[in-house]
């Protein structure tokens, strides 16, 4: 039996084949290394994971996360997945590669994600060719739910925000200003906290389209400024992307990529499928 896991900063997907062959789903939060370190990492599995599932049968766990783009984070998960699935041989790897494996298969292209967090890069059909760093939430992560949301807040704060939907965004949270500072200098998990408001702006967009429009098209076309221009004949490439925000507002994605003179190819919400797909009928046998 075998697990494939695509882990976001929010929500992490798992896949169970177990030994019929069937796939079996669940889903646990997020594991980003930066933000969640290995007792955590351990503590919430084994807290969250399903009652039925077999740890000790499991002969392989491929893992994909967010944060896991450097040898020492690479460890941290690793070694923590060690402790909970603990006869399997253990697999962690960026989930930018999950997604390049997801959207292009076997395939040469762009990939890129967008949901709480941004990543972008060149894939070759098998491995990560080229990445420009987003930088993470403090320094980048243009186009992101958490710089969405970032907008958001601080349009809130200032008073910027349309009347009727600042009230119902005050409905909704009932933050104050020194509420949401707490939360994003003082609590754990800020990226995250800033990225929930994006689904708040989906569910008011049609209600508020010009806004909502004005702050998505802002969005995503630092998105394209700070990444996709600087990677050499982007044009030539389709922009294809998961993740919940980019899947969320495809409409206005395609709209910004077709003023860079971008095709757009492949737009999901989650890689889980494709990578299982990818896993069960592409990848190199060992």
């Amino acid at each position: 039996m075998i697990v494939i896991a695509d882990g976001g900063s929010t929500k992490t997907n798992w896949c169970l084949i177990n030994e019929a062959g069937r796939k079996i789903y669940f889903n646990t939060e997020g594991y980003n290394p930066y933000f969640s370190k290995g007792d955590y990492i351990v503590k919430s599995l084994n807290e969250t994971l399903p009652d039925h599932l077999e740890r000790e049968k499991l002969t392989a766990v491929y893992y994909y996360g967010a944060g896991c783009s450097t040898p020492a984070n690479v460890k941290i998960v690793a070694d923590a997945m060690q402790l909970v699935f603990t006869n399997a041989t253990i697999f962690v790897g960026h989930d930018l590669l999950a997604s390049s494996r997801a959207l292009l298969g076997n395939e040469p292209g762009f990939a890129a994600i967008l949901g709480t967090g941004t990543n972008s890069c060149l894939y070759d059909g098998s491995e990560i060719t080229m990445n420009i760093d987003s930088l993470g939430y403090f320094l980048g992560d243009e186009g992101s739910g958490s710089y969405i949301g970032k907008r958001i807040l601080s349009d809130y704060m200032k008073g910027y925000m349309p009347k009727g939907l600042r009230e119902a965004f005050y409905d909704n949270y009932a933050l104050t200003n020194e509420d949401i500072f707490d939360n994003i200098y003082n609590k754990p998990l800020p990226n995250r906290f800033c990225a929930s408001f994006s689904k708040f702006l989906y569910d008011f967009k049609d209600s508020y389209e010009d806004y909502t429009f004005a702050t998505i098209d802002y969005a995503f076309t630092a998105f394209f400024e700070a990444l996709v221009i600087h990677y050499p004949n982007y044009k030539d490439h389709k922009l294809n992307c998961v993740g919940s925000v980019g899947y969320s507002f495809r409409d206005i994605l395609s709209i910004v990529a077709d003023r860079y003179e971008m095709g757009v190819g492949k737009i999901i919400r989650s890689p889980i499928d494709d990578l299982v797909h990818y896993h069960l009928e592409l990848a190199p046998k060992a």
